[in-house]
C-alpha cells in the first residue's frame, strides 16, 4: 500500500505566526493530531503537534497541593506556533511504501508525517491513518481485490479470493506470470497485510 492510499488529504497547514490557541482550535476543528507549518508560498517549515502546543500551557493549580507551589514567576508561555513547532521534519512522498512508515513510527515515536510532492504539501499520514487502513473489513478488502483483478488482469483466469484478518489468499491457475500479476494487484489494496497464492487443486 502506498502513502497516497492511506494519507489524510488535503493537508491542513498553519502559518508560523498563528497563535498557539489558534493552532489548538484548528486541530480540534479538523480532528487531527498535528499540523504542517508552512510559509505564504506553501513551503514546509515544520510541524506542530498536540504535545508541542501543550508546552507551558498550564500553570500549577494550588488546589492540587497541600502548600501553594513555591518559586518565582514561571517563564512566559509560548505565544506562536513558530516558538513550539518541530523544525527537523521527516516527510514522505505519495509513492512511499506504507510499510516503511509502519516500521519507522514506533521506532522514532513520530506520530504524524507530512506528505510532500515536490514543494507542495499534499497530505499528512498519521498512526491513526495506518490503523484505519488495517481496520478495513475483510469483505471490503476482498471486493477491492476482485475489482482490481477484473480491471487490470481480466485475461488472467478466474481466481478464488478469501480474506481473513487482512491476509489475502488467492487460488487460481498454475501460471507463474499470472500469479505474479495478481499478487502485485492484491498487495496494492488498502488493508491487505499479506498475500498468499496457491494453484487450483
Amino acid at each position: 500500500m502506498l502513502v497516497r492510499e492511506a494519507m489524510t488529504a488535503p493537508a491542513v497547514a498553519i502559518a508560523p505566526s498563528a497563535t498557539v490557541r489558534q493552532a489548538m482550535r484548528v486541530l480540534l476543528e479538523h480532528d487531527v493530531t498535528a499540523l504542517p507549518v508552512a510559509d505564504r508560498t506553501g513551503r514546509l517549515l515544520g510541524i506542530v503537534s498536540e504535545m508541542d502546543l501543550l508546552l507551558g500551557a498550564f500553570e500549577a493549580d494550588p488546589r492540587a497541593f497541600a502548600r501553594p507551589p513555591s518559586g518565582g514567576p514561571s517563564a512566559p508561555e509560548p505565544r506562536t506556533v513558530e516558538q513550539v513547532m518541530t523544525r527537523d521534519v521527516r516527510t514522505a512522498r505519495p509513492t512511499t511504501d506504507v510499510a516503511e512508515l509502519a516500521e519507522m513510527m514506533p521506532r522514532t515515536r513520530i506520530k504524524s508525517v507530512p506528505v510532500v510532492d515536490g514543494p507542495a504539501i499534499v497530505g499528512v499520514i498519521s498512526r491513526r491513518d495506518l490503523i484505519a487502513a488495517l481496520a478495513r473489513s475483510d469483505a471490503r478488502i476482498r471486493d477491492d481485490v476482485l475489482a482490481s483483478i477484473a480491471a487490470y488482469a481480466p485475461d488472467g483466469g478466474p481466481w478464488d479470493v478469501t480474506v481473513e484478518d487482512g491476509v489475502v489468499r488467492l487460488t487460481g491457475r498454475d501460471d507463474e506470470q499470472a500469479e505474479r500479476i495478481v499478487e502485485v494487484l492484491a498487495r496494492t489494496v488498502p488493508g491487505a497485510t499479506r498475500v498468499l497464492i496457491s494453484p487450483s487443486p
